[in-house]
């Protein structure tokens, strides 16, 4: 039985880790979304979204998750514990307009944070971007003082490699990639 639901997890972009469930974000999960994307860690560390409502998330999913995930296979996932079914992240692998390799990005409501489920979810989807879609690399960027996120980075296997500027952010970032 768990065989049989695993493959059907996968067959629908399904992935489960030791706690939690990670799916495709899809419409239904706006507002999480507005929530996580207004906190401000997040705007920070990654940059202000502008969503202001939970149709400006939705329209954010239907716009720049959505197609990606149609496309490629991969994208945007949410974590949610397997223990409550409680939503506490966003992980996944995207296409970066400046970056010539697939970028991993994970962020965490504020209560969740420190307590490994950044890296769970990030070793995973990871995993499934190189063996299952067959990614020959994959790169992240954060900013200079984002150590949380650069040592997790780190702890991923990605190397940093040089300072970058994404367009669209003045900001000089970070760059990682693995070897």
């Amino acid at each position: 039985m768990t065989q049989k639901r695993n493959q059907l997890q996968n067959a629908d972009n399904f992935y489960e880790t030791e706690r939690l469930i990670l799916r495709p974000i899809s419409l239904e999960d706006g507002e999480f979304i507005l929530d996580l994307y207004n906190r401000p860690k997040f705007i920070k560390f990654i940059g202000d979204r502008n969503l202001k409502t939970v149709a400006d998330a939705e329209n954010y999913i239907q716009n720049r998750f959505l197609p990606q995930m149609e496309r490629l296979g991969f994208g945007n996932y949410l974590m949610i514990t397997k223990d409550e079914n409680q939503k506490v992240g966003a992980v996944g692998i995207f296409e970066r307009e400046g970056l010539d390799v697939v970028d991993i990005g994970f962020s965490l409501l504020d209560e969740f944070e420190g307590k490994g489920y950044a890296y769970e979810a990030a070793i995973k989807v990871k995993s499934i971007g190189m063996n299952d879609f067959g990614l020959k690399k994959i790169s992240a960027i954060t900013t200079k003082d984002n150590f949380s996120s650069q040592k997790l980075i780190e702890k991923l296997g990605l190397k940093f490699q040089k300072l970058v500027n994404i367009a669209g952010d003045p900001e000089e970032l970070m760059y990682y990639e693995t070897e």
